[in-house]
């Protein structure tokens, strides 16, 4: 795996303001900023999750800091120079490399990937390219922007989508999370609709054949011995995985684990094991996928920032594996503190 390059471990020059000073493991346990809020669509979710990691890590006897991402973020960094920053941001900024570019400008270790394996994530119909490439299935698609609708006209291109993916199909922007802007379409007269609350959340839409089967989210964990596999977190929502599906406690049935056999099982594993490989991922990631009637794992997406809520993936992955969270959270801010040195 191709890691971004770490953060220098030289003395920072003097005109360097928010250069954290060296850690001193006898003196004091590590600092840690979590970063959460921010100006997405999914600003709700960044908080609860940012909340939720706070708790955990102060339970390991962790100071914490928790700071939105606003104007005053420079200055807090430059006031508390926390030891490591978790960036818990989902949506733009949050997941598309931006802030953790700051970060990286600054000189502060984070937790998770770097800026540029985050753009590709982030982008959707790129990152599929790159798992397509490393030999990893993932539901047939086009990308289609909405200038193209106004171009070529609406209707000759609602009717090329149709002879070209069929029904049903998925219609998603390009960027964003947490099925904000995603559909289902199963009849012809919805997809009109579908467009049209897609390009509400952004300009260009990914539209991907819908694989009947299996729904679920395995997330991965770098450890001493590199990235391991939790087990898969199965999904089972009435009308889809959508906004209130994900958030809204009781719209959604999950099994943790999921109801696999030990060959499915080890099989997503591997599968998540290798997309956390092909897209450069560090320290944590979520793949979701649907496994099909004849065993195969179409990778949908790849999250470089799990949510962390009460109702999170992550979060039931690991009450699965028997490892307590806050332990689990502790080893993580380790590993990206031994990363960064």
């Amino acid at each position: 795996m191709t890691s971004p390059a770490p953060v220098p471990t030289e003395p920072a020059a003097p005109d360097t303001p928010l250069a954290p000073e060296p850690h001193d493991a006898a003196c004091r346990s590590p600092l840690v900023a979590v970063l959460a809020g921010g100006l997405s669509h999914e600003r709700d979710v960044s908080l609860r999750s940012g909340r939720r990691v706070a708790e955990a890590l102060r339970a390991t006897g962790l100071e914490v800091l928790l700071h939105d991402v606003d104007a005053d973020l420079l200055s807090f960094l430059r006031t508390t120079r926390p030891d490591v920053v978790w960036p818990l941001l989902h949506g733009a900024s949050g997941e598309d490399g931006s802030v953790r570019d700051v970060l990286d400008m600054v000189g502060l270790p984070y937790v998770g990937t770097g800026p540029r394996a985050s753009r590709v994530v982030w982008n959707k119909p790129i990152s599929k390219a790159a798992l397509l490439d490393a030999g990893l299935a993932t539901p047939d698609y086009v990308t289609l922007p909405q200038s193209l609708f106004r171009d070529l006209g609406a209707q000759p291109v609602l009717d090329t989508i149709l002879r070209r993916i069929g029904l049903p199909l998925v219609v998603k922007p390009t960027e964003g999370g947490s099925a904000l802007g995603v559909t289902v379409v199963t009849r012809t007269e919805d997809l009109p609709r579908a467009m049209v609350e897609c390009f509400a959340y952004g300009e260009t839409a990914l539209v991907e054949r819908a694989i009947d089967g299996v729904e679920l989210a395995v997330s991965v964990i770098e450890g001493a011995d590199g990235p391991e596999a939790l087990p898969a977190v199965e999904i089972v929502a009435d009308g889809g995985y959508d906004y209130a599906a994900r958030y809204v406690a009781g719209e959604t049935e999950f099994f943790a684990p999921a109801r696999l056999s030990s060959e499915q099982a080890d099989l997503v594993s591997e599968v998540a094991v290798r997309a956390h490989h092909a897209l450069h991922l560090r320290h944590l990631s979520r793949t979701d996928m649907i496994l099909d009637r004849s065993g195969t794992a179409h990778v949908l997406e790849v999250n470089v920032a799990p949510g962390m809520t009460e109702m999170s993936l992550l979060p039931q992955a690991v009450a699965a594996s028997g490892h307590d969270l806050s332990a689990l959270y502790r080893a993580i801010i380790d590993t990206a503190l031994v990363s960064a040195r």
